[in-house]
């Protein structure tokens, strides 16, 4: 069996990239938005604000009791994730778009999941929305997971090959 070496420095350093520019930016918003109001951008469409979340998205399983919040937000994502990371690096059927698409969601996992574990939070800075209607408080690692899982949405849609 041949080590693909191109494949496998081409997830970490996407992962190494996302989680470097989440760490940083949590860094940036722990020294410059803890502790200030809101601040507002764009007629108010984009906002900063300092917030440590103690849940999943949105805040979800928050409120659970510990040992669930331990599984919930802590053991099943670490198994998820180290699950996701040899899929993507040994399945040889993945292209390249769903390799990115993948590590895009690896580096954003476990960037907030090391937060969770370390800290027992992860801190979440920026919203976006309109009156009535806006984003949940969101983070770096929460951007890549998403442009991961965005990137997925077209083989949803086109049929099997």
């Amino acid at each position: 069996m041949k080590t693909d070496w191109k494949r496998i420095i081409l997830v970490i350093g996407i992962i190494v990239f996302v989680i470097i520019l989440d760490f940083t930016s949590k860094d940036w918003a722990t020294n410059t938005l803890m502790g200030r109001p809101v601040q507002s951008y764009l007629g108010d469409f984009f906002r900063l604000l300092y917030v440590r979340n103690e849940g999943a998205f949105l805040s979800l399983g928050s409120d659970l009791p510990p040992f669930f919040q331990f599984i919930v937000l802590k053991l099943f994502p670490v198994i998820l994730l180290t699950a996701l990371l040899f899929y993507t690096l040994f399945n040889k059927t993945l292209d390249r778009w769903h390799i990115i698409a993948f590590s895009s969601i690896l580096g954003g996992g476990i960037a907030n999941i090391y937060d969770r574990l370390q800290y027992g939070s992860v801190v979440d800075f920026m919203n976006m929305g309109f009156p009535g209607l806006r984003t949940g408080i969101f983070n770096i690692a929460d951007v890549f997971i998403m442009i991961g899982l965005f990137m997925m949405l077209p083989q949803l849609f086109r049929g099997k090959q």
